[in-house]
């Protein structure tokens, strides 16, 4: 790779990655068409954005704890660590709703992202670009609509698996979806993005080492380059979401983006 190139690399990973990790979502969905735009792969685009943000959700999600965007706790207390607890038990009493949150959709997730790799090479992208601004733009009307729900963890189910699908089969859409469909099943604004962060990580790996095993990775500077550019962007993004004081601002600018978002994936797919 020349200098140049891999300034502007490292650049791209940095902005997507700021704008990733202050609003929950665009990482990969900005970061896939630019670098395919560029001239690479498809299949070698995916897996670099996949194990990148990987790296970048973590630092964000140490991040977005630390400022109180969210809440990664364990909370245990001294009299309750002294007894010998189940898992299940601990799961129900002992966390954060945020990282139960965190913890469900990454369980869910996990089987999703390994089909979606599969189904990926098999299926038209037209189809599959469709599906995702559909999806999308769907969310986004809700969200300015302000039609809330009230939590459940049923929604929350079916909220991760469809976005861990949307990332596997693209690198993007599962920030959206995420994202937006636990405002809309009631959680705050602040705390959706938090645990998107922390949620993606283990889900972009797995999607990474899917396409690692079923088609191998090539370009590993791109990786690596993508990589340094997401952790300078992961440092700085949640100090954004944190400076938002008002819910009813973030919701709005996170429900006009992701309505956007959904119409410009299906324009780019059918006119453009």
């Amino acid at each position: 790779m020349l200098l140049e190139e891999i300034l502007i690399i490292v650049l791209l990973g940095f902005i997507c990655e700021l704008i990733g990790s202050s609003l929950g979502m665009l990482y990969g969905t900005i970061l896939s068409p630019t670098l395919i735009i560029m001239g690479y792969d498809p299949l070698i685009v995916v897996p670099s954005i996949l194990l990148s943000q990987a790296f970048a959700c973590l630092l964000a999600s140490v991040q977005h704890h630390r400022l109180h965007n969210a809440d990664f706790s364990l909370n245990n207390s001294k009299a309750s660590s002294k007894k010998k607890k189940s898992l299940i038990s601990i799961l129900k009493n002992d966390i954060s709703q945020d990282l139960k949150v965190a913890i469900f959709v990454t369980i869910t997730g996990i089987f999703a992202t390994i089909i979606a790799a599969i189904t990926a090479v098999n299926l038209p992208q037209e189809i599959l670009k469709t599906y995702i601004g559909v999806l999308v733009l769907f969310m986004g009307i809700i969200l300015l609509i302000r039609n809330r729900y009230s939590f459940s963890w049923k929604k929350i189910f079916f909220v991760g698996l469809v976005s861990a699908f949307n990332k596997g089969i693209s690198g993007g859409g599962f920030g959206p979806v995420l994202t937006s469909g636990q405002i809309i099943s009631g959680r705050s604004a602040k705390k959706s993005i938090g645990t998107t962060g922390l949620t993606q990580a283990p889900i972009c790996i797995i999607g990474f080492l899917s396409y690692w095993i079923l088609n191998g990775i090539s370009n590993w500077a791109l990786v690596c380059y993508l990589t340094l550019g997401a952790l300078l962007g992961a440092l700085i993004g949640p100090y954004i979401t944190a400076k938002i004081s008002s819910e009813k601002i973030l919701t709005l600018v996170l429900g006009v983006i992701v309505t956007l978002l959904g119409i410009w994936t299906l324009l780019q797919t059918w006119v453009f």
